[in-house]
């Protein structure tokens, strides 16, 4: 029976090669495979091989990240990168020299970075929601001081506008970087989301044993990922071979998510939209985007069809800030490019660094 149901739900259609879209991608995977509802929980993963490209000591250890200190210095405005908890690691936010979002804000002038370093799932984890995390989020916030400079890339920036709406008093400024918000917008997300029933999600959760298994998802795709991201933003020769090693290796380190983090995204907020339509709890409190005042950054992909341009801009008209203060940058990249791209780095990071530097911000910057 339950050979046939798979069959029965397995959607047509290419594999979609995107790493970061995990959440539907997954959902290909539980309907081309006929299992039943296992107790087994996928590895623990080891620490990852790759080294970092900022020096950095770890903070704080929760349950949930490392907090990463990458500063140079112990004054100034802090700022918090915080990265996407998907499959891969936070090394998309520190990746290579050039490549480097933590980088690019210390070279304009930010000298006390901050880094979400995510944990992969352990069976203990299986049990971890959003707001375990936004809770963690908090705690590391207290520990550098708030108010803050949050920045959040991809799906770290839906955590981090929630963090902003639920504790406003302590987020100075907020950087949204490719952030899928409002899911009505047409995307491959949101497209994907649509495709599976609900219950193939779970059982996936359940084929891990209450978590996702990193390694289970990378064979989801028909092919590795494709490198178009990573490939124009390289430069040719000998660097430009070993940033690809490099990303390889990267991209063959998943981690592991909670099982219960992982179904409220897919359902609340990829599926039902629940952000976007006013109707997400975090930590006891529905969220009003209008409860965000501070000055927000938008950075948008003019090529990048996983976060499609008009759906990350759109977040403007969703939140309490002045027109006046939000600033936004159209960068020709698609959406791995925004947080690796060479040309991203030297057109878009500087101009965020220096937003964020900027005692009168709101100037809305395009960039061709």
């Amino acid at each position: 029976m339950a050979e046939k149901t798979g069959k029965q739900l397995r959607a047509p259609g290419p594999v979609p090669d995107d790493p970061l879209l995990w959440p539907f991608a997954a959902a290909r995977l539980a309907m081309d495979a006929c299992f039943g509802w296992l107790e087994r929980g996928p590895p623990e993963r080891a620490e990852s091989s790759l080294p970092w490209t900022t020096p950095n000591s770890v903070a704080l250890e929760l349950a949930t990240m490392r907090l990463r200190n990458c500063a140079r210095t112990g004054a100034g405005q802090p700022a918090l990168v915080c990265a996407p908890y998907a499959l891969h690691r936070a090394l998309i936010a520190d990746f290579a020299p050039g490549h480097s979002v933590v980088q690019s804000l210390q070279n304009g002038g930010i000298d006390r970075v901050y880094l979400t370093d995510w944990r992969s799932a352990a069976p203990d984890m299986r049990y971890l929601s959003i707001d375990s995390y936004l809770g963690d989020l908090n705690v590391a916030i207290d520990e550098i001081g708030a108010p803050v400079d949050l920045v959040g890339l991809c799906q770290g920036g839906w955590l981090s506008l929630l963090y902003a709406a639920r504790f406003p008093a302590k987020v100075r400024r907020l950087v949204l970087a490719g952030a899928p918000v409002d899911l009505s917008i047409e995307s491959r997300l949101s497209q994907l989301a649509r495709n599976a029933p609900e219950m193939v999600y779970d059982q996936l959760v359940a084929r891990g044993g209450g978590n996702v298994s990193g390694d289970e998802m990378l064979r989801v795709w028909s092919k590795a990922p494709s490198h178009d991201d990573i490939v124009t933003a390289l430069q040719s020769g000998e660097e430009g071979a070993a940033l690809l090693a490099r990303f390889e290796r990267w991209n063959a380190e998943p981690l592991n998510l909670p099982g219960t983090y992982y179904l409220e995204i897919v359902n609340w907020i990829f599926r039902e939209n629940r952000i976007a339509r006013g109707e997400f709890t975090a930590l006891g409190r529905v969220i009003d985007l209008k409860d965000v005042k501070a000055p927000v950054f938008l950075l948008a992909g003019l090529d990048d069809d996983v976060v499609p341009a008009a759906q990350a801009l759109a977040t403007a008209g969703l939140l309490g800030t002045p027109p006046a203060f939000i600033a936004a940058a159209s960068q020709p990249s698609n959406h791995l490019g925004l947080f690796m791209g060479a040309r991203t780095h030297t057109h878009a990071w500087p101009r965020i660094a220096e937003w964020l530097r900027d005692d009168l911000p709101g100037m809305l910057v395009r960039s061709a």
